[in-house]
């Protein structure tokens, strides 16, 4: 294969990536599925580290564990994304008090901003333009 064939073929990659990417909330998925893998894997941290406020066991992986499947269902069915990030945004608050207060608030954090921005998506919208642009036309 040569490289031309090889930067048409990235190239045609890229860009379907980038059409399956404007058709659904990717960046709000993404920081969801990001935020309930964060906290699984502070449950897994030493002993040293692990503050375990809260109810044990079951709960401190079940959430975070429906944390990511409800990112992934966002990035991939998307028209239901209003129930997922709703969802999302309540097991986030909710692995304050089971999963080492949010997997150290980091995970809380990507999950509540994660399910805001995928609550705020809207589809089917113009893409913005850059601000300069607009001045310049205006």
């Amino acid at each position: 294969m040569s490289a031309e064939a090889q930067t048409d073929a990235s190239r045609d990659l890229r860009d379907s990536f980038r059409r399956w990417r404007a058709n659904r909330p990717f960046w709000g998925g993404l920081l969801l599925t990001l935020g309930g893998a964060e906290i699984l894997l502070t449950e897994k941290a030493s002993l040293k580290v692990v503050l375990h406020i809260g109810m044990q066991g079951l709960a401190g992986y079940l959430l975070p564990t429906t944390m990511l499947l409800c990112g992934l269902l966002i990035l991939f069915n998307p028209a239901q994304r209003l129930f997922y990030s709703l969802l999302g945004i309540l097991l986030s608050l909710g692995t304050w008090v089971t999963s080492n207060l949010g997997g150290f608030f980091v995970g809380l954090l990507l999950g509540a901003v994660g399910s805001c921005l995928a609550f705020g998506w809207l589809p089917d919208q113009e893409p913005r333009r850059r601000r300069l642009l607009r001045r310049g036309h205006a």
